[in-house]
């Protein structure tokens, strides 16, 4: 493909990034982008910062033993100064918190001890670490079980040494030791360049020598130097780049003085000879996945023999990835090229993907660039590409082993499947749910949440604020239905029920009325509204693709929470004076078959699994609905509602045999195809219409239990047509009806 070249009139330069902070250095959370200089061990893999908490929010979080915040800076410290809580489940915080110092990276030394001394409100504290020091951890040692740490506002000052110490600035950047100086000019063009040496300390620092050397050391022309830098003081000296070619032209300058900490200071000149970079001439290859769910999973590649500056990835959901960056542009993650997505900019060889749904492939390119900001020059040719498909279900096969609705124990036996379980915290629901799940990247390096009740996509930059964005974690099963009112205990904090709405405009107007069809609205706000139902009671009724979300969301209420503490956890018949009236469970069981779950509920499941230790029975199998009369949280022995249940009868799905049903059926084309089976298998799915003919004829993958899959038939006239499954039990055959 040809190249669409932009001729660079202006000069372009940068600082590359550099694994030294440059002292004064801070941190106040508000964005989520590590600063140079930071790094983190992050065990739990959850996002790191704390949207309800900060000194003001959000601050970074702390939340398992051996996560840490490391700084490495470049020159001698002045004040460290922070803000800590001890965040906890109630009484006093317990547990080790160590703030320490290094001078290498590997042997550290303990400034203060946090040991069951944290408040429950932030506290400011200075620490002075040695001058030699150049690095600090914040060490969470030894966490206590409902105990986690928020700490804001870090910041180090830059310190005064007695000794000379030197800096390099070019303008008022500075390129600390090791690091990489980056410009650009016409070719035959001299561009000067002018750097700054400072000296940090007090004593008289002495310059011996300074040289170019390397590849393109031609093109770099040294002027005079200085031969000392009085303590706290600077003198500048030149460079002239003039490339002698395009592309990429780069040298080594050294500096030899008698900083003992920094002999010799080493820049990496990294010219460019007109509009690019050098392109790079390999691709990297072998590009594998691990860890493969059904919410995510990662990827690596090798680096080519000739390794590039850096690899762009590209992302595209069922089909494969025919679209290539444009030179000179940096792309963010979250940015459209074409039909792709940007996952990222890497100089690593792996990456982390999600925006993940299941059971979909997801195809990937990987193209090599050299060269920084406007400079960049992409290897378009032949990129790396592969694909994986995420998980369908992540259900255990044995999971549900004991549990048969024909069982008379069946609602109990269900119940005691999904709880207990483990408990999470409400105020985590933002880095955990959100941030990590349930928000996707857009461009700009920008993120989007929607609104599960209205489908409104909220654009937002990390971290995500709850009270910024106008949005709440909503509790599917009103919190004033529940029998308890202890907002610490599992039900309330049950992220199984728990979704992002617009607060004002959504969740607000939902308030606690139940969730039904309306007649007659009297408020709209995109895809819900509230209103009154055929029987003139006011409800509320959210976008048709959440509908069979919510109704799921609250049977499973139900189920987990009713009979803990004797408490019944049945739908309310009566919710109060002004609503004297309940939750129908009809209309949630119909929703249930008419918008069964799709791959990104699936996925949630699983994900909210990962989490708590519990799934959503009625994601995980149809049939489960029909028999409970969630009205009183009892057995039903003979199902008659919805049709679907009838569908099933005695042949349920409960992976003694093969069983099939299909959802919603009528349906316009666009169904779900339910099989349970007692063996990891593979089958045959076709459909014939009204003339025998064969429209679908498709393998499928089957695990012990339940399994679900996407079928459409779009491209087919309405009709009635039969859908037919061949596997290793024997066949099973269905009518479906397209209208």
């Amino acid at each position: 493909m040809k190249k669409l070249y932009t001729l660079i009139v202006a000069l372009v330069f940068s600082a590359a990034a550099m694994a030294q902070a440059v002292l004064p250095a801070s941190w106040n959370f508000a964005t989520t982008t590590l600063p140079t200089g930071w790094s983190e061990v992050n065990a739990t893999g959850g996002s790191p910062y704390y949207t309800g908490s900060g000194n003001p929010a959000p601050a970074y979080k702390l939340d398992a033993t051996g996560e840490m915040l490391i700084i490495n800076f470049a020159t001698t410290p002045g004040n460290l100064t922070y803000d800590i809580v001890g965040n906890n489940t109630g009484g006093g915080w317990i547990g080790t918190m160590l703030v320490q110092e290094s001078v290498n990276g590997s042997t550290w030394t303990t400034l203060r001890t946090f040991s069951s001394s944290l408040t429950s409100s932030y506290v400011g504290y200075t620490d002075v670490p040695n001058s030699a020091s150049r690095y600090i951890r914040f060490n969470f040692s030894n966490k206590t079980s409902g105990n986690n740490i928020g700490l804001d506002n870090v910041a180090i000052t830059a310190g005064v040494s007695s000794a000379q110490e030197i800096t390099i600035k070019q303008g008022s950047t500075t390129i600390v030791n090791g690091g990489t100086y980056t410009t650009s000019s016409p070719v035959s063009v001299t561009l000067p360049i002018t750097f700054t040496i400072q000296n940090l300390g007090l004593a008289t620092l002495n310059i011996s020598n300074i040289s170019i050397s390397g590849t393109n050391a031609a093109d770099y022309l040294l002027g005079t130097y200085p031969s000392s830098v009085a303590g706290t003081s600077s003198s500048t000296f030149n460079v002239d780049f003039t490339p002698s070619a395009t592309g990429t032209r780069t040298a080594v300058m050294t500096i030899a003085n008698d900083d003992a900490t920094a002999n010799p200071y080493i820049i990496n000149l990294n010219g460019v000879g007109g509009s690019f970079a050098t392109e790079p001439t390999m691709q990297p290859t072998n590009l594998t996945f691990s860890n493969v769910k059904s919410y995510r999973f990662n990827a690596s590649f090798t680096s080519p023999a000739s390794a590039p500056n850096g690899y762009i990835v590209l992302k595209r959901a069922g089909s494969a990835v025919t679209d290539v960056p444009l030179d000179g542009v940096v792309y963010q993650k979250g940015d459209v090229i074409g039909n792709s997505m940007v996952v990222g900019n890497y100089t690593g060889t792996s990456f982390y993907s999600g925006n993940i749904v299941a059971n979909t492939t997801y195809h990937y390119a990987v193209f090599s660039y050299n060269g920084v900001g406007a400079t960049r020059n992409y290897l378009t040719a032949s990129p790396l590409t592969g694909s994986v498909t995420s998980l369908g279900s992540m259900q255990p096969s044995s999971y549900y082993a004991g549990v048969s609705t024909s069982a008379s124990s069946f609602v109990t036996d269900l119940h005691n499947k999904i709880n207990p379980h483990t408990a999470q915290f409400y105020s985590n629901y933002g880095p955990y749910m959100v941030t990590t799940f349930a928000a996707r990247d857009t461009s700009n390096n920008q993120r989007v949440v929607t609104c599960a009740y209205s489908g409104q996509n909220q654009v937002f930059n990390d971290p995500w604020d709850w009270a910024s964005n106008n949005f709440s974690r909503e509790h599917t099963y009103c919190y004033s239905w529940m029998p308890t009112t202890n907002t610490s205990l599992p039900e309330y904090n049950d992220y199984h029920h728990l979704f992002p709405t617009n607060q004002n405009d959504v969740n607000a107007i939902r308030s606690n009325y139940p969730l039904g069809v309306v007649v007659t609205p009297t408020y709209t706000y995109m895809g819900c509204k509230i209103g009154n139902n055929a029987a003139g009671q006011k409800v509320f009724e959210p976008r048709n693709s959440d509908k069979g979300d919510a109704a799921r969301a609250m049977m499973y209420m139900s189920t987990c929470y009713t009979g803990v503490s004797s408490n019944l956890w049945a739908f309310p018949s009566y919710i109060s004076a002004t609503i004297p009236y309940g939750q129908d469970q009809d209309v949630l069981k119909q929703w249930h078959y008419l918008d069964p779950p799709d791959n990104f509920e699936i996925s949630r499941n699983d994900y909210v699994d990962s989490l708590q230790g519990n799934r959503n029975p009625f994601i995980d199998s149809a049939q489960y609905a029909c028999y409970i009369d969630f009205s009183n949280m009892t057995k039903i022995a003979v199902p008659s509602f919805p049709s679907q249940c009838a569908v099933i009868g005695v042949n349920e799905m409960d992976a003694s045999t093969d069983a099939m049903l299909v959802a919603p059926n009528p349906s316009n084309g666009n169904f779900m195809l339910f099989i349970s089976t007692n063996k990891n298998q593979t089958g045959t799915v076709k459909m014939y219409d009204m003339f025998g003919r064969v429209v679908i004829n498709e393998q499928v993958k089957l695990s012990n239990g339940h399994n679900s899959f996407n079928m459409s038939i779009n491209d087919l006239s309405k009709g009635i047509y039969t859908l037919e499954f061949i596997g290793e039990n024997g066949r099973k055959v269905e009518r479906v009806v397209v209208d």
